[in-house]
């Protein structure tokens, strides 16, 4: 999806760092740890171009908030488990036509900066 077709805005959210419980080691699951995830969001954003309105603007601060709360209040054993949850949160809000989401687990793998999962909806 790298071309933009007009009047289609493209939001990104880059490194938002949160906590949480995730994987299936012990010690991963009584100690949080860092995630780092990216957001990509395509919707139509011709009324909000053409009325400098809000209300015709899809509210990329609403759907962070939403990931945020969902990332801290749960645990999760796998990153596709935690990935699939915030893709299915942002694709609720219907003005999204496609969605990409990648969450990075630092240090999961001696040697590796983090290994990460991406998965993508559209409709």
């Amino acid at each position: 999806m790298s071309q933009l077709e007009p009047g289609t805005a493209r939001i990104r959210v880059k490194d938002l760092r949160l906590r949480t419980f995730i994987g299936i080691n012990e010690d991963e699951i009584v100690n949080k740890q860092d995630v780092l995830i990216n957001l990509t969001i395509l919707y139509p954003a011709q009324e909000a171009v053409r009325d400098n309105d809000i209300d015709h603007a899809l509210n990329y601060r609403t759907i962070t908030k939403a990931v945020i709360q969902h990332v801290e209040r749960n645990r999760f054993a796998l990153l596709e488990r935690l990935t699939q949850e915030l893709l299915d949160l942002v694709m609720q809000h219907q003005a999204v036509r496609y969605a990409e989401v990648e969450v990075d687990k630092p240090h999961a793998l001696r040697f590796a900066e983090s290994v990460s999962i991406t998965l993508a909806a559209q409709r």
